[in-house]
């Protein structure tokens, strides 16, 4: 069988740069002269290591090199396929009315139990029952918000449709499902989930409804015990992240490294199994305490110089001896800015983008509507979940950034030098990080505010910097317009120190100018 399926894998080498691989055709060369459908599943096992995609007449041909494009849109709805194998699975663990009576009472009560142990800051145990009920409370949100955050890569022509993806925490699948449905069908993905909870189970089950090219393995254990090797292996023994298209092309960390022991080493052990030009993906919720963590991982790691041992063992490099192979230095792609060189903040860095609501899924729905009437707690939507707010931090080895400017204090202020500009209208340039915090009371600030606020950056801060808006005109609206992540020029804005929220304010009002950067 070996020799039968490495005949199948020479032929299709050879084939591919000629014409479509055909198992009806390939399998006349092969001795013993299988049946096409034994080839074609061979072809699909190895179609990744073979980089080809499977159409829809059964051949394969080579995937494009061409790199995807961003969406358009925004995400609308957790699709119907998706949620139809969640209720699928609802139904075989609890029952066709799995909604009512004591299993939608566990449901209702094991969702709430993992809320009030998120909010407190207490682990929160995967049995079968938190998974399910994670799965129907979160995994929409999780889906739209990853594809928000690959806009960032493709935007800037990075996210290849040969893709080799490693996904720490992959749950129940969220974010894995919402990057299998932003490529385009004629994409392929390499995806390796690293689970150990029963949340796994269901993974697998949603996985099934990807594409065909979509090549998935679950690998039971933690992040900590993951080894990148059983993983990366392809044509050649063992694996070596220095050799271009050798490592993962992204790698997710989706709302993980707040339940880790130590993310920052997990964080760095994971940056090691990128490819020379891959990207990593970590994303929190839009909470103080999960966002702000994620970005001191993300300042953390920034700057650290990434090494891969040569041949020759030794314990620290110096000038005298064979030096490691330098892979990079950890660069902050996005959409946090490093707009001065040199320069890094310090602030909190609570920064979190808000998108459309989905629609609401029929799962969330039929839960909160069977709570019985006697359910004192129970308050209409408290199981319907369909906000998109998120953290995330995109990071790199290449030395890449998204915004990649460098700007001279003789041309534009500093927010490192904020205080002695106190009073005074200045021009500076800086990133927009906030959709409008004014009307929900968003960052710890208070409700109830009638002016557009936001948070800005320029990556020099050590205290929080707001735009307030207190004067909407033709003239400063790019601000309002400007996208999360946008750079923006302000000019004769007014800068303040605000004592009661401990921050400054930039006042924007009738004579500031703002300009969005391409």
């Amino acid at each position: 069988m070996t020799d039968q399926r490495e005949s199948i894998r020479s032929n299709a080498k050879y084939l591919r740069n000629v014409r479509p691989v055909d198992p009806d055709e390939i399998c006349e060369y092969v001795e013993g002269t299988p049946h096409p459908a034994v080839v074609r599943q061979h072809l699909r096992e190895d179609a990744a290591d073979l980089g080809l995609i499977e159409r829809d007449d059964g051949t394969f041909v080579p995937v494009d090199d061409d790199p995807v494009g961003p969406r358009r849109g925004p995400v609308e709805r957790f699709p119907t396929e998706y949620e139809r194998r969640l209720e699928d699975l609802l139904v075989d663990r609890y029952g066709p009315n799995w909604e009512d009576g004591a299993s939608g009472d566990l449901l209702r009560s094991t969702i709430r139990r993992f809320k009030a142990d998120y909010l407190d800051g207490r682990a929160v145990e995967y049995d079968d029952d938190v998974a399910a009920g994670y799965a129907i409370y979160h995994l929409p949100g999780y889906y739209a918000a990853i594809q928000y955050a690959l806009d960032d890569l493709a935007d800037r022509g990075l996210l290849g449709r040969n893709l080799r993806v490693l996904d720490v925490g992959a749950g129940v699948g969220g974010p894995a499902l919402g990057l299998c449905d932003y490529l385009p069908d004629d994409a392929l993905i390499e995806y390796h989930a690293v689970e150990p909870s029963a949340a796994a189970d269901v993974l697998e089950e949603l996985l099934a409804e990807t594409g065909r090219n979509v090549h998935p393995t679950v690998h039971r254990t933690t992040a900590e015990e993951f080894d990148a090797s059983d993983a990366l292996t392809g044509d050649d023994d063992g694996f070596d992240p220095t050799t271009p298209g050798d490592g993962f092309d992204l790698v997710l960390a989706c709302n993980v490294l707040s339940e880790l022991d130590d993310p920052i080493a997990v964080a760095r052990s994971l940056l090691e199994t990128l490819a020379p030009e891959g990207t990593f993906l970590a994303m929190a919720p839009a909470d103080k305490n999960t966002s702000v963590q994620l970005r001191e991982v993300e300042r953390e790691l920034e700057g650290e110089r990434l090494w891969e041992r040569s041949a020759v063992d030794f314990d620290e490099p110096d000038d005298e001896s064979p030096r490691r192979y330098r892979r990079g230095e950890v660069t902050v792609y996005g959409p946090a800015v490093r707009l001065w060189p040199g320069e890094t903040p310090s602030d909190r860095g609570w920064s979190f983008d808000v998108r459309p609501d989905l629609a609401v899924p029929s799962v969330q729905r039929r839960l909160d509507e069977a709570a019985p009437s006697d359910d004192d707690e129970h308050a209409p939507g408290e199981f319907v979940n369909v906000d998109v707010q998120f953290s995330y931090s995109q990071l790199r080895l290449d030395g890449r950034r998204r915004i990649d400017m460098a700007l001279e204090t003789n041309e534009w202020a500093k927010m490192a030098d904020m205080e002695r500009h106190v009073t005074e209208r200045i021009d500076l340039i800086a990133a927009k990080l906030s959709r409008s915090l004014s009307d929900d009371g968003a960052a710890g600030r208070g409700s109830g505010r009638s002016n557009p606020l936001f948070k800005i950056s320029d990556g020099s801060e050590a205290t929080d910097h707001y735009a307030v808006v207190t004067k909407e005109t033709a003239l400063n609206r790019p601000l309002l317009e400007a996208d999360y992540g946008d750079v923006c020029s302000f000019e004769n804005v007014l800068a303040l120190w605000n004592d009661d929220e401990g921050a400054y304010n930039l006042v924007v009002d009738g004579e500031t100018i703002v300009d969005r950067i391409a």
